[in-house]
């Protein structure tokens, strides 16, 4: 039996809120054939009982392509479309108000309610000449439509404010060793997040080296 599905080929075609449904009913689940069929409903957008019926190749396969591409890092995602509407990267750090810093760090590590993170992070684009952008003010209540944002400017993002704390740390601590301590803690406190995906790691190059595909 032949299907047609979409089979995400980046991060960008790979949703916020499809990720943490992902999170939400990996945990606890051992069988790695049943999540290999729950990543295909979810990532794919199509019926359990349609991922069943799949070779299991073919599931073997994308699963494999679709896991891949959580291991790779992407450049910062500054502009995405999303609704029809233009989301641009906070232009100015500098510039957020207390209350937008609070939000974006206590959030920013914690993926069950990393919207309100990402809505501190992108907003809608107000007015743009050649490079530079506005976007509007920060709002708290807009959080939920952020759930259909893009996977690649949520780990890209991520990625961005991640080494900004770790430069933040290195300036006020002044030290190289106090420095490594910091890097260290806040890779793991990211590693932490992506535990979804990082507990597939050792079955993902198992897969690979079976289908001669390279992790890099």
């Amino acid at each position: 039996m032949e299907f047609n599905i979409n089979i995400p080929t980046s991060l960008k075609d790979i949703t916020l809120k499809q990720y943490k449904k992902f999170l939400k009913i990996q945990d606890g689940i051992e069988n790695t054939t049943f999540l290999q069929l729950k990543i295909i409903e979810i990532f794919c957008n199509v019926d359990l009982k349609i991922a069943k019926a799949m070779r299991y190749t073919d599931v073997e396969q994308i699963t494999a392509g679709i896991l891949k591409l959580f291991t790779q890092q992407p450049t910062l995602v500054t502009h995405f479309i999303m609704n029809g509407e233009k989301y641009g990267f906070v232009p100015d750090l500098d510039n957020m108000t207390l209350g937008e810093y609070i939000d974006l760090d206590t959030y920013s590590s914690d993926y069950e309610n990393i919207e309100i993170a990402m809505n501190v992070l992108y907003r809608p684009v107000t007015t743009k000449l050649k490079n530079k952008y506005l976007i509007v003010d920060y709002n708290p209540d807009t959080k939920d439509r952020m759930l259909n944002m893009p996977m690649d400017a949520v780990i890209s993002s991520m990625f961005f404010f991640l080494n900004l704390r770790i430069e933040l740390s290195s300036i006020i601590l002044n030290s190289s060793e106090a420095r490594e301590i910091a890097q260290q803690v806040e890779w793991d406190n990211f590693q932490s997040n992506m535990d979804g995906i990082s507990r597939f790691l050792p079955y993902l190059k198992e897969t690979l080296n079976e289908l001669n595909i390279s992790l890099n």
